[in-house]
């Protein structure tokens, strides 16, 4: 049954203000994403959705990260940008109306699957794909069949210690949501920089699904 969620969630921006003397310098960064669901072998859409998310609390320490990046002559796994989407089937709340994502998610709650980007395209204030960098980027991952099979009903983007289908080094239990501990070494821990809880996605076998994560800073 082809599903679609027409009213987004309120959109949460991540704020950074530095204090340069009278002004303030400030970054907004928004996630929003499109999930498609079509069977394989028919090409029939089985679900589509649009909608937006949060960035963490966590996301601003990647932001920090990517900043201070340049300053080493290497860059090392906790260095690197998003590289991950993960999905999983452990949102809070009622099946149907799950309850809205909170910053402070430092991981998925039970986490299926992830997978790295097919597709990163960059784009204009017009929507058109472009072949330079901009303030607006489509992360795109794709989950085939055999992979993600489940009532999926969370998501979010993370920049991952180790590469592969199962979680790798996610953050030890004490600290975690509702919970959060600014003071933990996020250098050794897969980092959650955005994340969603939806109604139930049902990721079927012989099934494809696209998701597009856009990010717009």
């Amino acid at each position: 049954m082809q599903h679609n969620d027409k009213v987004p969630a309120p959109r949460e921006a991540l704020k950074m203000g530095m204090n340069l003397g009278s002004e303030d310098s400030i970054m907004r960064v928004k996630g929003e994403y499109i999930i498609h669901l079509e069977d394989c072998a028919t090409g029939k859409v089985l679900d589509h959705r649009e909608l937006s998310n949060i960035v963490t609390l966590d996301g601003g320490i990647l932001v920090a990260i990517l900043l201070a990046s340049g300053s080493g002559l290497t860059r090392t796994a906790s260095q690197q940008g998003l590289t991950m989407l993960a999905v999983g089937t452990g949102a809070t709340g009622p099946l149907l109306n799950p309850d809205a994502p909170d910053p402070r998610q430092r991981k998925l709650n039970n986490e299926l699957w992830r997978k790295p980007f097919v597709n990163t395209v960059f784009r204009n204030s017009t929507g058109g794909a472009v072949a330079y960098p901009t303030n607006v980027v489509d992360l795109t991952a794709q989950f085939g069949p055999g992979e993600a099979e489940g009532p999926l009903n969370e998501m979010g983007l993370i920049r991952s210690i180790t590469l592969g289908p199962t979680p790798g080094t996610p953050i030890a239990p004490a600290p975690v949501f509702p919970n959060y501990d600014p003071t933990v070494d996020m250098s050794n821990f897969d980092l959650l920089a955005n994340f969603t809880q939806f109604s139930v996605v049902s990721k079927l076998p012989n099934s494809l699904l696209t998701i597009t994560w856009r990010l717009t800073c």
